[in-house]
């Protein structure tokens, strides 16, 4: 590829097709000698089964418009379709590193090698031993379809590459990369995030794009979506900037929390790595607030970029555009630098197939070249029968004594290759021990984060003094969880044979103990039942709590683990939720004929009354508004914390001297909420149980 001509580099976006041409000038190094950016009818995404006819529509008027006889071309692939894991090797002699980079392979690829087009990258800086090599992917016939459009045009790809790769690859090639660098491309579905520090990089796949603030302008202006694009186009000069960018301002916010999401994940994995500058790519950077309120938001300093190593066209009238569109083009630019030899990152998604098939094809004109050179350097006839026999019977001592050893020695090679192939299984058995002690470490931690982000948001103003008078305790809209139970199944169909029947499994009630059937938990597979105690004051809290909490926690079902895996190769989730039951034993508070809750409250009053040196009789002197214990640790202001008897439920308060209940002889601190100091009689007290499938296998083709 170093000895070809020129290079295309063509990177097919949502919104439009961005090529650049390199040439290799006299200097020896590469120069921009033209591009093109062809703007789809449509946006891509927005196309449905007219998404293919706008590509090919698009190579076709690029390759009436330029010639690409004689140059090769590198293509890109979008990271969400494909695959990426960055991985530390143990250290091993460097000539066994292709099989234990196979064995990786094997281990992290979510798809049998055998359906997947791979490659791999080793990174390692020269002062340490440590070897990192980075692994990418993409399913085969995603890939053979996304060639075949440009092949399909005469176009002579030779390079297929991750779209953030090839940024990353266009900004190592400019120096840009000084220090803990990232590179946010905001593309018009995703935003790429690449973490480059010394030789290791780091990626990440956001589902925010350009898109999303051309959908809110829809929304807010009741525009059509092509109209909308226009108008944040034209953002900055419009009389209405005001008004687009306040619209917009939402999606600055969410795409700014998942950066700093990402930049705490990166920090406390890379705690010796710190960010010095952000480098900002893509054509929504050219809405000027976007760069200033990143800037303001991340404190780092955000660097727009203004221009490239290889300059623009020689052509004045070429040059003006090529830099407005400059933040667009810079995934092609790495293609290109990559398909003319000078990329740090050298891994392909080529084909093996075509690879070989240009190997053989540039062979082949050699061979005709060499057997021409011989037939008239000789004058030998073709197909003289007297001649070929007389010089096969002259080298029978040249097959003796020199052909045939070397034969024996590769035979004997062969041999010993497969014992080599099967040597080694006990330390890979160790490798995949070890590694497995880090399996799952995450699971819990995403696992709560879904279950606490399916309940309703605290009100705005609660518990201020002013949003209790206007929403009284009997309409408020929360939930409170006092408690997570936990039950392991390494087997759920047998597990779960005695679950209630409130769950809804296939054979839960009838079965007797022995294991269930239902077709959302795969035979085999291991989890959780999970109980979930709740409260809330609504006072239809039984609906409240169906038509709420219940719809969120199903949410989390395989279709959303899959489609989670496939936005984010980068952060993989390993469980869904498979079943969830109905609120169960729900019913009113009911103290005062319910001699056991009165018994385990007064027993839970004393005891805290024990704990802060109370006498029987006496009433706390605390107010409401200092610092009070409670179980678990020390909350000052009686904010929000863990719940249970022991917390809920407040032992002293500005209100216990009245409103006690006589008939049960309990205090009247023991009914009132700790952060209100209301009554809790009247709330709803239930539970919520659902399954959690681990490590399931993936969906078949008709469930997805």
């Amino acid at each position: 590829m170093a000895s070809a001509r020129f290079a295309w580099g063509i990177d097919i976006g949502n919104r439009a097709l961005k090529a650049i041409k390199l040439v290799r000038g006299d200097d020896g190094q590469l120069h921009v000698d033209d591009f093109e950016v062809i703007e789809h009818e449509n946006v891509l995404s927005n196309a449905g089964d007219n998404r293919e006819s706008l590509v090919q529509s698009a190579l076709a008027n690029f390759v009436q418009r330029h010639a690409s006889k004689g140059g090769v071309v590198g293509v890109s692939v979008s990271g969400v379709s494909s695959f990426a894991r960055f991985i530390k090797l143990p250290p091993v002699e460097p000539k066994k590193i292709p099989e234990i980079v196979r064995f990786e392979a094997i281990q992290q690829i979510p798809f049998p090698l055998d359906d997947v087009e791979w490659s791999y990258q080793l990174f390692q800086t020269p002062e340490s031993p440590d070897v990192e090599v980075g692994i990418f992917a993409m399913r085969r016939e995603l890939i053979n379809a996304h060639i075949k459009q440009f092949t399909d045009v005469d176009l002579n790809v030779q390079v297929v590459q991750m779209n953030p790769l090839a940024v990353y690859n266009a900004m190592y090639h400019d120096n840009r990369l000084q220090g803990t660098t990232m590179i946010i491309d905001l593309g018009a579905e995703n935003t790429d995030l690449i973490i480059a520090d010394g030789e290791t990089i780091w990626l990440r796949s956001i589902p925010i794009g350009g898109n999303n603030f051309t959908e809110v302008l829809v929304k807010s202006f009741k525009l059509p979506f092509n109209k909308a694009e226009d108008l944040k186009r034209n953002a900055n000069t419009s009389k209405y900037a005001r008004q687009i960018f306040q619209a917009m301002r939402p999606v600055f916010a969410d795409l700014v929390a998942e950066i700093q999401r990402s930049i705490g994940f990166y920090s406390s994995v890379h705690r010796d790595s710190r960010i010095k500058k952000v480098v900002a790519l893509g054509g929504a950077f050219r809405l000027a607030g976007l760069q200033k309120y990143l800037q303001q938001n991340l404190q780092l300093e955000v660097e727009k970029l203004n221009d490239i190593a290889a300059g623009a066209p020689a052509d004045a009238k070429l040059a003006t555009t090529f830099n407005q569109n400059l933040l667009s083009l810079v995934s092609a630019y790495g293609l290109a630098i990559q398909a003319m030899g000078e990329s740090k990152i050298t891994s392909s998604l080529l084909p093996m197939k075509i690879r070989r098939e240009k190997i053989w094809r540039d062979k082949t004109k050699w061979f005709g070249a060499a057997a021409a050179i011989f037939v008239v350097g000789t004058g030998v006839a073709l197909g003289s029968y007297y001649m070929h026999d007389l010089g096969y019977k002259a080298a029978a001592d040249i097959r003796d004594n020199k052909i045939q050893p070397v034969m024996d020695e590769a035979s004997k090679g062969s041999s010993g290759w497969n014992d080599v192939v099967g040597s080694g299984a006990s330390d890979r058995m160790t490798i995949q021990n070890l590694r497995s002690t880090l399996d799952g470490r995450g699971l819990w931690i995403d696992l709560l984060g879904d279950i606490f982000s399916s309940f309703p948001p605290v009100p705005a103003g609660y518990p201020d003094d002013a949003y209790l008078k206007a929403h009284p305790r009997p309409e408020r809209e929360m939930i409170v969880l006092d408690k997570v139970e936990s039950v392991y199944a390494p087997d759920l169909l047998v597990g779960l044979s005695g679950a209630p029947p409130e769950l809804g499994l296939a054979t839960a009630a009838a079965s007797g103990g022995q294991p269930i059937s239902d077709p959302a938990i795969p035979a085999g597979s291991r989890g959780f039942l999970i109980t979930l105690s709740i409260t809330t004051p609504h006072s239809n809290g039984f609906l409240y709590v169906l038509r709420s909490l219940i719809p969120n926690l199903r949410n989390f079902d395989q279709a959303a683990m899959t489609k989670w895996n496939t936005a984010n190769p980068n952060s993989q989730r390993n469980f869904y939720i498979a079943k969830v039951s109905a609120p169960l034993q729900q019913s009113l508070f009911q103290i005062k004929s319910d001699p056991t809750r009165i018994q385990l409250l007064q027993a839970s009053y004393n005891d805290i009354q024990s704990l802060l040196g109370i006498k029987p009789g006496e009433q706390g002197q605390q107010s409401f508004n200092t610092p009070q214990p409670f179980f678990g640790g020390f909350r000052p202001g009686g904010g929000y914390g863990r719940r249970s008897f022991g917390g809920r439920y407040s032992p002293y308060s500005p209100q216990a001297a009245t409103g006690g209940d006589a008939t049960s002889n309990v205090p009247a601190g023991v009914f009132l909420d700790r952060v209100t100091n209301e009554d809790l009689r009247d709330d709803w007290e239930m539970k919520v149980m659902f399954v959690v499938v681990i490590d399931p296998p993936p969906l078949t083709q008709a469930a997805q």
